[in-house]
């Protein structure tokens, strides 16, 4: 660690929602600022004009929000210095580029794409890593000047000086590379816009920035940057590389899989930090679960708060590996948070499940949804809930009927489970308190009259009332769809007979 006050950054990219991947770099960004009573800032990397999805800004600070990590400077928050978006700080930019062609440590460059790729295929013909051939002589800036009036397409190439690059990683140690590696790379592209490499090495300096986290993903783009930082005179940060990650089969966690998924007509996996919210998880349980991904506590200790990792935390205590999200432990932790949490904090993050995902039961008051929750003790994901509970608060007629369950519970054996319910509807049509105590009793005292288990009546009355083989516990399911609704559902259920 340097002397500087700590700074560190999340820079964020809006061409979309945010990656678990990116989550854990905030989140660590997060956990070394608080450890050392330093300053997060969130600067918001919207330069790449090609992939810039209008919303995704607003997506982006909803879900760093719902996993608690608040930042000190940026959107919506301020500071000293701003701006904290890069598409305001182009005249900033513009000025360290003058001065880097002034002296000679820059230079403009205006080969055509047609040039390029031509130059690409060569190397590739002759199995060669395509490096850039520095003009001799270098265009001056007049030269190039006057080829942008022309509307060439002109870039602006930093002139490397071919001197090697040590970086001090703070967790994967001494990184070298040779000068003679790295070519003339883009400061700023034909549209005026600047790289992400030069942005970001000017962004991090007049920002203070005294420790830049981010994946190991980026560890080829740091001796540039270095190199940049020597050109313009910047005292360099602190740098630590975090692990990948990687899915259990090894392979990068990439939006891809999403695609490939829904292409194939299956359940997306969720990458982003929106599809575990609207899945139903807790972010208690997501921000603890990622806060493992490439870090130990150094004991056996897993699950803790937000508070509680940040005391514990250190960039030394970091794995130089990849690290494995492991969904199924994942779950585990999610069903241990549920558990723990309490009743008002747990409602409230059911709440907001409700409403990413625009849930039938949105409407229902707090004191219902409280109930929900009291008759889902043990859920994994708000999910169980919803699929449990939702057909209750649906209009009879929108009852779908799972044929598998149709099958299975009313048809078999002769239809069984069809005479189950049509011996038990009398029953339930004479109970005049229809209360979870006297449902219990009613349809108890039926089985012991009849001699039948108590699964062979309560399993086809929930499928008859809910149209498949989960809901709560039966008496809790009836007490809250009523017993107009229990009736009503048993009739049509058993109409289901003749097509069974």
């Amino acid at each position: 660690m340097n002397e500087r006050p700590v700074r560190v950054r999340f820079a964020p990219s809006p061409t979309g929602y945010l990656h678990i991947g990116g989550a854990r770099t905030a989140l660590f960004n997060w956990l070394v600022a608080r450890k050392s009573s330093g300053t997060l800032v969130l600067r918001i990397e919207d330069t790449d004009r090609a992939r810039h999805v209008e919303d995704s800004l607003e997506k982006i600070l909803a879900d760093l929000r719902w996993l608690g990590l608040e930042w000190d400077e940026g959107p919506e928050v301020g500071g000293d210095v701003g701006p904290y978006f890069q598409s305001e700080r182009l005249a900033i930019y513009q000025d360290h580029l003058d001065r880097l062609l002034a002296e000679g440590k820059a230079y403009y460059a205006m080969e055509t794409p047609e040039e390029l790729a031509a130059m690409r295929e060569r190397a590739l013909a002759e199995r060669q890593v395509l490096r850039y051939p520095r003009p001799d002589p270098l265009p001056t800036v007049a030269e190039g000047e006057a080829a942008r009036k022309q509307g060439r397409p002109v870039v602006v190439r930093f002139l490397m000086p071919g001197e090697d690059v040590a970086i001090e990683d703070e967790i994967l140690g001494r990184v070298e590379l040779a000068g003679s590696e790295l070519d003339d790379f883009v400061i700023q592209k034909a549209d005026g816009w600047p790289t992400y490499h030069f942005a970001c090495v000017v962004d991090d300096a007049l920002m203070e920035i005294s420790h830049v986290l981010r994946g190991q993903e980026h560890l080829i783009n740091t001796p540039k940057h270095v190199t940049l930082q020597r050109a313009l005179g910047f005292s360099p940060p602190v740098y630590a590389h975090l692990p990948i990650i990687f899915n259990m089969s090894g392979g990068k966690m990439s939006k891809r899989d999403k695609e490939k998924a829904l292409q194939r007509g299956e359940t997306p996996p969720e990458i982003d930090v929106h599809d575990f919210r609207a899945a139903g998880y807790l972010p208690e349980a997501l921000v603890n679960f990622i806060s493992l991904l490439g870090w130990a506590t150094g004991d056996d200790t897993e699950q803790m708060t937000l508070k509680e990792t940040a005391e514990r935390f250190s960039i030394g205590a970091v794995n130089k590996s990849s690290a494995k999200f492991d969904r199924a432990k994942l779950l585990a932790f999610n069903t241990d948070w549920a558990a723990r949490l309490p009743a008002e904090r747990l409602l409230e993050v059911f709440k907001d499940f409700l409403s990413v995902n625009q849930s039938p039961l949105l409407p229902q008051g707090d004191e219902t949804l409280a109930h929900l929750l009291q008759v889902c003790a043990g859920l994994r994901t708000f999910r169980d809930v919803e699929t449990k509970t939702a057909p209750l608060y649906a209009d009879d007629q929108d009852i779908v009927y799972v044929p598998k369950a149709v099958k299975k519970t009313l048809a078999k054996s002769d239809g069984r489970g069809f005479s189950r319910l049509e011996s038990v509807l009398p029953c339930l049509t004479d109970l005049t308190d229809w209360t979870t105590a006297e449902l219990e009793r009613c349809i108890e005292a039926f089985c012991t009259a009849h001699e039948f288990k108590l699964g062979e009546v309560a399993q086809p009355i929930r499928v008859a009332v809910t149209g498949n083989t989960v809901s709560p516990p039966i008496y809790d399911t009836l007490a809250l769809l009523g017993k107009d609704g229990t009736i009503n559902r048993i009739r049509r259920a058993l109409t289901l007979r003749e097509q069974a």
